[in-house]
């Protein structure tokens, strides 16, 4: 059984074509898969359909063996948690109040119980909130904010977690921090699927690279296989290159 399945998933908004058109793909094992395509191909979409924000037009995402629309919303929220794009700028509660949110799908009651804090304490700290965790959520900045909803999705300790570009506001040292945060998941058992336009990180970091094109899955496999650059450049229209430096490490570039 699958840990997570989708197949021939599709997705349009009303009056438009496809967004997501025919997707099928599994993961038998905890793995970083990276999805990379360009603007409009569907990965955030992708996500929402996983995550059961939205209905598929067609075919069927199973998370355990079982259809995610099947099921009732906090017990799928026990077993996937979703990192949107957006960033919420009004929430007034501290850090460590959104984190806690977290645990919302586990609720037993008006008030949260030692495993709820036990909980909040980890993520927390594996997020290296600690300096920032009893300011107000509207008073960080962009990256810090990302990294509370991070942290808010560890929270809910599901094994699957799925991030859609979660280091669009993080600075170098933060978003390769990060990067070492999904291994250290996928190490403690837990399916990542993180959406990001940087493939370079992608190539240096992920198990697996989902490619969408136009809605589609165009390749699938490790960084090697699927990120081949005579494919890229016909998805993205710019030139790829993988190169090799002296230490015998493997990068990828774009661009003439």
């Amino acid at each position: 059984m699958s840990l997570l399945a989708v197949e021939n998933l599709a997705f349009a908004y009303p009056g438009g074509a496809n967004v997501v058109n025919g997707v099928t793909a599994t993961a038998e094992r905890r793995e970083v898969i990276a999805i990379a395509g360009p603007n409009g191909a569907g990965k955030s979409t992708l996500l929402d359909l996983i995550a059961g924000q939205k209905q598929p037009g067609g075919g069927v995402c199973r998370v355990q063996g079982r259809d995610t629309h099947t099921m009732e919303r906090a017990e799928l929220c026990r077993l996937v948690a979703h990192v949107p794009q957006s960033i919420p700028v009004d929430i007034p509660f501290t850090v460590e109040e959104v984190v806690l949110t977290g645990r919302i799908p586990y609720g037993r009651g008006l008030y949260e119980n030692s495993d709820d804090y036990a909980a909040m304490e980890l993520a927390i700290t594996r997020a290296r909130l600690e300096p920032f965790r009893t300011r107000r959520f509207s008073t960080l900045s962009g990256g810090e904010k990302q990294r509370v909803l991070v942290a808010a999705a560890l929270c809910q300790q599901a094994p699957i977690l799925l991030l859609d570009e979660p280091g669009a506001h993080l600075d170098p040292k933060n978003e390769a921090q990060l990067w070492e945060l999904l291994g250290s998941l996928r190490d403690d058992g837990q399916l990542v699927l993180v959406v990001t336009h940087h493939l370079a990180l992608a190539a240096q970091n992920a198990d697996r690279v989902w490619l969408l094109e136009q809605g589609r899955l165009v390749a699938d496999g490790p960084p090697c296989d699927a990120m081949r650059p005579a494919d890229l450049e016909r998805v993205f229209h710019v030139p790829f290159h993988w190169h090799q430096n002296t230490e015998g490490r493997v990068f990828l570039t774009y661009g003439r």
